[in-house]
């Protein structure tokens, strides 16, 4: 019972197999997908599809690289109202990316904390997306928090003490395929945090685990991450399986997992 908690399944590079994927992710034995928008097009193609598959789901988001320029008043108007929708389980993915050189630091903190806040409002997950910007993220989220405030770290990539920083504001960290690559700093991680504080997912098509880096992601792969953290854990597969599905039932509200 493996769960992908951020699969981008309704971008263009599954246009041509997007039904072959399903099945193959049916066959590796994923009981939950969770497919997240990054603007107001693509949360709208996520909930499309998640209105076609039962076990999926989907998250409306507006992601950094989309506040190049600060955002109208009418784009978030259009958020909020999708993110109502059945089947939409959380607000992301949101959050912050300095990675490259023209990023807009005010249009993402602005856009950032109305996401937030939007979240917030409809007492729905978080979902960050946070790149090469811990210190503003963290800073952020300290002063957007509040008593119910939860969500994920989606695709984590900081030190054991952002982690631990993290998991105080109420974030589960998602592990996703780079835990498979050699320079990997999550495996330190894995390790110095519970099982109930970890996710998995994909983030197909992007970040392919080994043996298939290099290749087009997907969801079937996602037992290798699970496998993975079993193996660092020291504990069996089924148990790794188990409670991460657990942390994402806990964490969306969905029932049967």
């Amino acid at each position: 019972m493996f769960v992908d908690i951020h699969c981008h399944l309704s971008f263009p590079e599954f246009d041509l197999d997007r039904n072959e994927v399903i099945e193959r992710l049916k066959l590796a034995q994923l009981s939950l997908l969770i497919d997240p928008g990054i603007d107001v097009a693509t949360s709208k193609k996520s909930i499309a599809l998640a209105q076609e598959v039962d076990f999926i789901y989907a998250n409306v988001g507006l992601h950094p690289h989309e506040a190049a320029q600060p955002i109208k008043a009418s784009v978030f108007d259009e958020l909020s109202a999708l993110a109502v929708l059945p089947k939409v389980v959380a607000i992301g993915e949101i959050g912050l990316d300095y990675h490259y050189a023209d990023y807009n630091r005010l249009a993402q903190h602005d856009a950032c904390r109305e996401m937030l806040r939007l979240a917030k409002s409809l007492d729905l997950p978080a979902v960050i997306h946070c790149r090469d910007a811990w210190e503003d993220m963290l800073h952020i989220l300290s002063e957007e928090n509040h008593s119910a405030m939860r969500g994920i770290m989606h695709c984590f990539s900081g030190d054991t003490e952002i982690a631990r920083e993290c998991i105080r504001k109420g974030f589960k960290l998602s592990i996703p395929g780079t835990v498979t690559y050699k320079r990997s700093l999550l495996p330190e991680v894995i390790r110095a945090v519970s099982l109930d504080d970890l996710l998995t997912e994909t983030d197909a098509p992007y970040l392919s685990p080994v043996p298939y880096r290099g290749k087009r992601n997907e969801p079937a792969y996602l037992p290798i991450i699970t496998e993975a953290i079993a193996r660092i854990r020291e504990i069996p597969l089924e148990d790794a399986a188990r409670g991460i599905a657990r942390n994402a039932n806990e964490l969306f509200r969905l029932p049967g997992l």
